[in-house]
């Protein structure tokens, strides 16, 4: 039985079986243990006077221990129970003048040279027991809906974004060249997306997702962006853009709605704390909801649409605050917009989620289906408060001749992808799909202002430590 157990289920007088490690320990007698199931330690009352001087010396902060005991009503403040031990084994020791993780506040920035110890702090603790609560709500929602899913290949010699900014992956000593030929027999580098692939397996089992890591060489050194990174990808046969975007809707509320049923705990903590955060920032850069309150916003609220032509037209004609204009100016039709532009749409203006779609061709991705008038595609992004854009998908061209004629105005190899031109040529079909970036649903989730804060071990220009 884990602690988490105990409080929901703990019967008094019952004997239990504890381990953990030790949060603090004070007059020789109060242990605070935790063992990472929830957010709340368990206070062990131990008897001082029947326990070994030996034993009581390696009790320490970081150290880990097995206790036995009785759970009672705590005689303190602070919890509802304790457990009066019996019996006290110190499994693993931590000397206290070397261990980092001391029961005081540490930075971010500190916490992250530290990335194996950190998830023993609350706060990192909560955050992975959100992301590990979301992950298995995505796995559920997609297996109750009927998707099945596709592990996609992580090498890859194709660049589904069409972007070039990939890890190259070879045998082959860069220093020392050769005729010899390489491991695949082309060039091959770390995929970017396994949507591609999840569209031949759409066309053939009806519905697919993937969820799985993809790479970016992107030296992007911000708080939003890792080199490595979990995807969702799920693709679905026969459906256009309009169901897509009810898939996206509706999966992103089940979701949310799914960790603020099961993780209250951790969510009530992470808001505190995100109420901290942004009171230390000046009152133009604060968010304008709670971390409760803006998970709340996406799941109780309908999604509002409206073409991205439309969009223009308002932010052209807004007032985004009263003593500044944009920082970036919109400048007119065929703008890639910024995240201020996004979440004034959001915030602002509709005061919803949004779904902007139909963009302009030139901006987007060389699948995507064109529409009638040959200047936009059938695009769409979703939009959330504080963040800007969470998804990005679109309805696939079907047609085979808009294929080739796009991929050759973008210089894609047809060669390359003769495979994927093949499921234009056999049994072609409408058919839709999004991409969503995992970190970045935790990140929103959690309310942590930088993503290598949501995964374990983060993968960044010039960090690849752990």
């Amino acid at each position: 039985m884990d602690i988490r157990q105990l409080f929901l289920g703990a019967q008094l007088n019952q004997k239990v079986h504890l381990r953990g490690w030790v949060r603090t320990f004070r007059a020789n007698r109060f242990i605070a243990l935790n063992d990472g199931s929830c957010l709340a330690n368990m206070q062990c009352v131990v008897n001082f006077e029947q326990t070994s001087e030996e034993v009581l010396a390696e009790i320490n902060t970081g150290a880990a221990i097995e206790v036995i005991g009785t759970l009672v009503e705590s005689q303190g403040k602070g919890q509802k129970f304790e457990i009066q031990v019996d019996s006290l084994r110190i499994l693993g020791a931590s000397k206290p003048d070397e261990y980092p993780i001391q029961p005081k506040k540490h930075s971010l920035e500190f916490l992250r040279e530290k990335a194996h110890l950190r998830v023993r702090t609350n706060t990192f603790a909560a955050v992975m027991r959100v992301r590990a609560a979301l992950s298995f709500a995505v796995h559920q929602y997609f297996t109750d809906n009927g998707f099945y899913q596709v592990h996609t290949p992580i090498i890859t010699g194709s660049d589904a974004e069409g972007a070039g900014e990939m890890f190259r992956v070879t045998t082959l000593d860069p220093n020392n060249p050769s005729d010899e030929p390489d491991f695949f027999g082309k060039e091959t580098n770390l995929t970017v997306s396994g949507q591609l692939e999840a569209e031949t397996y759409a066309m053939g089992l009806g519905k697919v997702y993937t969820f799985g890591p993809t790479f970016r060489a992107e030296n992007s050194n911000t708080s939003r962006h890792l080199a490595e990174f979990w995807m969702i990808e799920p693709e679905v046969a026969f459906n256009n853009l309009d169901d897509n975007m009810d898939l996206a809707e509706d999966f992103i509320k089940s979701v949310l709605a799914y960790v603020l049923e099961h993780c209250q705990e951790d969510l009530t903590f992470l808001d505190q704390r995100f109420e901290q955060e942004e009171a230390k920032k000046p009152q133009q850069e604060r968010s304008p909801m709670g971390l409760l309150e803006r998970l709340s916003f996406v799941t109780e609220n309908e999604f509002m649409r409206v073409s991205y032509t439309d969009a223009i037209e308002i932010l052209r004609n807004s007032k985004p605050n009263k003593k500044k204009k944009f920082a970036y100016p919109i400048d007119g039709w065929g703008a890639d917009l910024q995240s201020e532009h996004e979440r004034y749409l959001v915030e602002k203006h509709f005061s919803s989620p949004v779904i902007l779609f139909d963009y302009p061709a030139e901006i987007k991705a060389f699948y995507m289906r064109m529409n009638d008038d040959g200047k936009t595609v059938r695009a769409m992004d979703v939009l959330f408060p504080g963040v800007g854009e969470m998804v990005g998908g679109s309805q696939r061209e079907e047609r085979l001749d808009k294929l080739i004629e796009r991929m050759r105005a973008m210089d894609i190899d047809e060669e390359e992808l003769w495979w994927y031109l093949d499921l234009r040529r056999f049994g072609t079909a409408e058919h839709a799909g999004f991409g969503l970036g995992f970190e970045r649903l935790v990140l929103y989730a959690t309310g942590m202002s930088n993503i290598r804060d949501v995964i374990p071990y983060p993968r960044t220009p010039l960090n690849a430590s752990f």
